[in-house]
């Protein structure tokens, strides 16, 4: 019997990135059904301005998280994200571009999810304006998608703010801490996985499986 999964994570989060690898193996694992839903943790009142001491801040975060899970921050990230000027932090537009995927071609999200993350931090593209994200899409063909998120309209807009409420009314109905989280089981039965081993051991989440 499979155990449905919900990960809550932002497209922006070194941590979600991190986490990436056990995200790929719970996708693989006949035991679970795992369905993903951004938060909008940085996005709307949670975006913010880059600045040299927020910065210095995310890359020595980015560091640990290298270092704990092996996922590479690139020095171009480094140089081209990190220290561009103006730029704002902000998940709202790759969250959109993955709600437009979900609708239209849900079993390859995750997909391009890990192409956000890539351009991102290996290779210090933008992922915060809707034309390179839309160029992104296409790119993996995801043509469809990419043409939605050039123009998005106000099915996709409502689509994905409803999408965000039900993720952060799920975080607070479990209690759960911020992104990543991975939510097991349904109803009244669910409860949060412990990901801490899973970012140095990626099948650690399926071993909780079974308990939850």
């Amino acid at each position: 019997m499979k155990t449905n999964v919900v990960y809550l994570f932002d497209p922006l989060c070194g941590w979600c990135y991190g986490a990436s690898p056990a995200v790929a193996e719970m996708l693989k694992a006949p035991a679970a059904t795992l369905t993903l839903m951004p938060t909008g943790l940085f996005s709307g009142a949670g975006a913010r301005p880059m600045d040299d001491a927020f910065a210095a801040y995310a890359w020595s975060n980015d560091q640990r998280i290298e270092r704990l899970t092996g996922q590479r921050f690139s020095e171009r990230y480094r140089e081209r994200v990190l220290g561009q000027r103006p730029q704002r932090f902000d998940s709202g537009p790759a969250s959109l571009a993955l709600t437009a995927v979900s609708l239209l071609e849900p079993t390859r999200e995750f997909e391009a999810l890990q192409a956000i993350q890539r351009a991102r931090y290996v290779d210090g593209g933008d992922v915060v304006s809707l034309p390179a994200l839309a160029e992104l899409l296409r790119a993996i063909d995801l043509k469809e998608a990419g043409a939605r998120i050039a123009q998005p309209d106000e099915a996709l807009l409502g689509a994905h703010r409803e999408r965000v409420s039900r993720a952060q009314a799920l975080m607070q109905q479990v209690g759960a801490r911020g992104v990543p989280s991975f939510i097991a089981g349904a109803g009244t039965q669910r409860r949060v996985l412990d990901h801490g081993a899973a970012f140095s051991d990626p099948a650690a989440l399926l071993r909780q499986l079974p308990a939850a």
